[in-house]
């Protein structure tokens, strides 16, 4: 339908709307947002019952609900059946509707202002409207003329809002009643901001709740409380953002906090009720540390085998906790950390992101915000030796170097070793991190360079 035609018909047709009883705003909407784009909203309003059977129409609801998620909870009340209308209405959705019936139009001179009208029949409504008005076929035409359609009555499927409605039968009074269901599109995502100060080897984190909303409805006046967690949804795979960066926690914390906890979940309730609107991005402050403990550091991991015939760069590493003694002192929930420092002027800059996963109090973290630019490793496989049918002897040599006026300590890190096998033999000593892997922590003297050597014995 043309445009123009188009906005000039909704305005005709939306004083004709007439709803079943319906349940009044108050007193207001409780959601519960999960970080997987998933969303529990409780919607409570006062509602008249009659007695009799009555059809109850909640507008507003999120044009995404989950009609299988949804049930009423309200005293002396039970439901018989219930209806999501999510066709809204639209100029171009009311004259799909109206095809095969038959319809006014209104058309201006624009010289007299003299109005005519006609009855038309709306034969096709798809790419453009085609009428049958009397002996004539018409193509009604966004042509700047003034013309305006008229229809009888809003066709009954369709809502001005995403409406669920219910078919019930309750002892008569007005009373309460909860409307609880299940909604994609609200979600939330943790953000954090750190800034390190290297000459105080100390970092202040500010953490941010990112709340979007792209549900189709907005939410006035909320009471929100999010969840931190992955709960399991039939048809969907696990979440990514729920497991992503899980290689940043080097040691798994034990505390427990005052937070609330909702089952093996944290809550992270907002201090006050806020508007949702729809196709918005809300943030708000959850987190907020100064001078925790940081250090900052380098790391190279190689594979099994590995050689190189160029030197690669070592990660930029820093390493802090969320313990409660001496850390950020909170669970984080799984989110982006951003990375600043101040440069010579003292203007924060920022120098890389990376992500972490949920992480319990207590925990240490090992975050990677990008390649060195001066320091570099060289690993080189010098070696291979066979020592019998079943054994071989390789021979390896780490080739640090530091461009940088200050020394650095370089953790390298050797992966793939299989369960079986052994350092023979070694310049600097190893320590076990797991069956599959080796570290050394490395010294390397300011514009120096220095050579890590060792032989592994292995079946491969």
């Amino acid at each position: 339908m043309p445009t123009a035609l188009l906005r000039r018909t909704l305005a005709a047709t939306a004083a004709v709307m007439a709803l079943s009883v319906p349940a009044l705003a108050e007193p207001g909407v409780t959601i519960t947002i999960y970080a997987d784009n998933q969303a529990l909203v409780q919607d409570t309003r006062q509602i008249t019952f009659t007695g009799q059977r009555q059809r109850v129409e909640f507008k507003n609801v999120s044009a995404q609900i989950r009609p299988e998620t949804a049930s009423l909870n309200a005293s002396d009340v039970a439901i018989i059946e219930q209806n999501f209308d999510y066709d809204l209405l639209s100029p171009a959705k009311i004259m799909e509707n109206a095809v095969g019936q038959t319809i006014t139009l209104v058309r201006t001179n624009p010289a007299t202002g003299a109005e005519t009208r006609e009855q038309a029949v709306v034969l096709a409504a798809n790419g453009g409207v085609v009428l049958q008005i009397g002996n004539r076929i018409e193509v009604l035409r966004d042509d700047g003329l003034p013309v305006r359609v008229i229809f009888d009555k809003v066709p009954p499927n369709m809502r001005a809002d995403p409406t669920l409605s219910m078919l019930v039968q309750g002892n008569a009074g007005t009373r309460e009643a909860s409307l609880r269901y299940l909604t994609p599109g609200l979600g939330w995502r943790a953000d954090y901001v750190a800034l390190f100060d290297e000459a105080k080897g100390q970092i202040d984190v500010q953490g941010w709740v990112t709340l979007t909303n792209n549900s189709g409805t907005t939410y006035d006046n909320a009471q929100t409380v999010l969840v931190a967690g992955n709960p399991r949804l039939i048809g969907q795979r696990g979440s990514y953002r729920g497991r992503m960066g899980d290689d940043t926690m080097v040691e798994a914390g034990t505390e427990s906090g005052t937070r609330e906890r909702l089952g093996d979940y944290y809550l992270y309730p907002l201090a006050e009720r806020t508007t949702i609107a729809n196709l918005q991005t809300k943030q708000v402050s959850f987190l907020d540390v100064h001078g925790a403990p940081a250090t900052h550091g380098y790391e190279a991991a190689f594979g099994w085998l590995q050689t190189a015939d160029n030197p690669i760069s070592a990660a930029t590493v820093y390493q802090f906790s969320n313990s409660a003694n001496g850390g950020l002192g909170d669970q984080l929930p799984a989110g982006i950390v951003r990375f600043y420092i101040k440069d010579s002027r003292g203007q924060a800059q920022f120098i890389g992101e990376h992500a972490i996963g949920h992480t319990p109090m207590g925990s240490k973290l090992s975050v990677s915000t990008g390649d060195a630019f001066d320091v570099k490793v060289q690993p080189v496989v010098e070696k291979r030796e066979r020592l019998s049918s079943t054994r071989w002897r390789t021979t390896m040599r780490y080739t640090l170097t530091n461009a940088l006026p200050k020394g650095v300590t370089v953790r390298v890190l050797q992966r793939g070793l299989w369960g079986d096998t052994k350092v023979a033999t070694e310049s600097r000593k190893s320590e076990r991190m797991d069956a599959d892997s080796v570290a050394w922590n490395v010294p390397v003297p300011a514009n120096g360079k220095v050579d890590l050597t060792a032989t592994f014995d292995s079946k491969y």
